[in-house]
């Protein structure tokens, strides 16, 4: 299933990319974020632990992070727990009204018997609310900044 969300930035695409690129920062500008650690660090990627709440529920996930300076995308595997598997893309578009930020959700349960009922509490309840507080909160830091 795959699921995303979407907001328009008023700020320099570079800014917006970057800002968003330095994950270690997300706790300061993200009130919800918790905390990120580095487990490991690599040249082309990252192992790294994500902690969040939503709506005061505490969650954690651990990805492999990729930065495309290149591509200027983000991208996010996951690899542990109910999100193993997931695949997540952040791409940063100009447009006429600004920058376009998406982030899509690439989620395959592994026991599809059980999709029916995981998918709406796992990507509608956690992941698309998250991704939609992450996209709020970074809009607002990125135009008060501008």
């Amino acid at each position: 299933r795959q699921t995303g969300n979407s907001i328009i930035m008023d700020a320099p695409r570079e800014a917006i990319f970057e800002t968003a690129a330095d994950l270690e920062n997300w706790p300061r500008i993200l009130p919800h974020y918790r905390y990120i650690r580095f487990l490991e660090r690599r040249p082309q990627s990252s192992i790294v632990e994500m902690a969040a709440t939503r709506s005061g529920i505490p969650i954690s996930w651990t990805s492999e992070f990729a930065v495309d300076r290149e591509r200027m995308e983000l991208r996010f595997d996951h690899l542990k727990a109910f999100t193993r598997g997931m695949h997540v893309v952040w791409t940063f578009k100009e447009t006429p009204s600004g920058v376009l930020v998406e982030i899509m959700h690439e989620l395959r349960f592994r026991v599809p018997a059980l999709a029916p009922i995981a998918e709406p509490i796992i990507a509608g309840f956690f992941i698309h609310h998250v991704a939609n507080q992450t996209l709020q909160c970074m809009k607002a830091h990125m135009e008060a900044r501008t």
